[in-house]
């Protein structure tokens, strides 16, 4: 699961951009740019349950089914909702009610590649010159799927893979679907070489649990020989009560990590400078340094995201952001709004996203965002 703030790369690398390879350091250019995304729309005092800025982005749960049965993710042990594609009217609907959105996140809950006209999505979107970008499990990126979304227009393609080896692979994904998603990356990344298509940009995901980070430096290696220049260390996200799988407090690395658990994440920020590979963390300014709270008075207060984005699921129910489905159990708390039944213009400064942003700028904010930077957390 990512749909995260973008973040700088580790420090030497900033420092020393002949680290990167040039397909790395391009990419470490456009990620910086596209923080704008996520810019301030103001300081903790200026702002107020409004919002005077239309959102910047929309993340559009194409679908909300998986063919995996990952341990870190709620759906594999509760239905959310009802199981959905979101329909081809909803979605053109949803962005035309924005023409100007700068963004879209074709990912929430489900495996976008699932949806059989993922492709079309896409160029509609980049049709009206919008960035766009998803999450994938790897599973369907076959020869066919990877071209329609080459000739689509895809700007960047997450893969959540969370291992360097098959056993561990199917501990955290539920599957062992393993090799073929690396045979998958590395014939995607093949047939960008052969097309002259630097798009879309290609990244490998793991997510930080106590259980893997012993991954992360073959996890590194392993980006590299499938031909991919970008590798991402993936905070987890629970919540304390009923938390299932590993996604659980003592599975986490924040604050708690060994030396070493810092050796090893150490160890992979020198094999990626090594390979010319951009190694980051999401959330943070480097891998070493997610793991370190930067404050512990109130972690929600940084939070933009409810001033600069919507999240809508396959069945039209709006959220604030897609960490909120991971941080506790059900909707109904944090539900701003019906897309099917109001316009995002109606939902976006409605009574329930006024009330949600006004409780975020206080001590007592709404329940999913409490403990928002601990619980999102490595």
């Amino acid at each position: 699961m990512s749909t995260l703030l973008p973040i700088l790369p580790p420090s030497d690398l900033l420092e020393n951009n002949d680290a990167l390879s040039p397909a790395a350091q391009k990419a470490e250019e456009e990620k910086n740019a596209m923080r704008k995304y996520f810019q301030k729309p103001g300081s903790q005092s200026e702002l107020t349950g409004h919002a005077d800025q239309e959102p910047v982005c929309l993340y559009l749960e194409t679908t909300n089914r998986c063919n995996l049965l990952c341990v870190t993710c709620p759906r594999t042990y509760e239905q959310l909702e009802p199981e959905a594609d979101m329909p081809w009217e909803m979605f053109t609907s949803l962005i035309d009610q924005y023409p100007n959105i700068a963004r879209v996140v074709l990912h929430g809950i489900g495996e976008p590649m699932l949806v059989k006209d993922i492709a079309q999505r896409v160029k509609y979107l980049k049709d009206r010159n919008i960035y766009v970008l998803f999450n994938t499990n790897g599973t369907l990126l076959n020869d066919a799927n990877g071209r329609a979304l080459i000739e689509a227009g895809l700007d960047e393609l997450r893969v959540s893979l969370d291992a360097a080896e098959s056993e561990v692979y199917q501990m955290v994904r539920g599957k062992d679907f393993f090799a073929k998603i690396v045979q998958n990356v590395k014939n995607f990344t093949k047939l960008q070489r052969e097309l002259n298509a630097p798009k879309p940009r290609v990244s490998l995901w793991l997510t930080g649990l106590r259980e893997t980070v012993d991954q992360l430096p073959n996890f590194v290696r392993l980006a590299h020989e499938v031909g991919v220049t970008e590798v991402y260390l993936q905070r987890l996200v629970f919540f304390d009560e009923g938390s299932n799988g590993l996604a659980r407090a003592e599975s986490a690395l924040f604050e708690h990590t060994t030396e070493r658990e810092e050796a090893l994440i150490k160890e992979a920020e020198d094999v990626a400078v090594e390979l010319g590979i951009m190694f980051s963390a999401s959330g943070a300014v480097d891998p070493g340094e997610s793991i370190r709270m930067q404050r512990n008075d109130s972690p929600w207060s940084l939070c933009r995201r409810p001033w600069s984005l919507m999240y809508i699921t396959a069945n039209g129910r709006v959220l604030p952001c897609c960490i909120a489905p991971f941080s506790m159990k059900g909707y109904g708390s944090f539900t701003l709004g019906e897309a099917t039944q109001h316009s995002l213009r109606e939902i976006w400064n409605g009574p329930e996203y006024v009330r949600f942003r006004e409780g975020l700028l206080t001590s007592a904010p709404p329940p999913a965002c409490a403990n928002c930077g601990l619980r999102w957390s490595l």
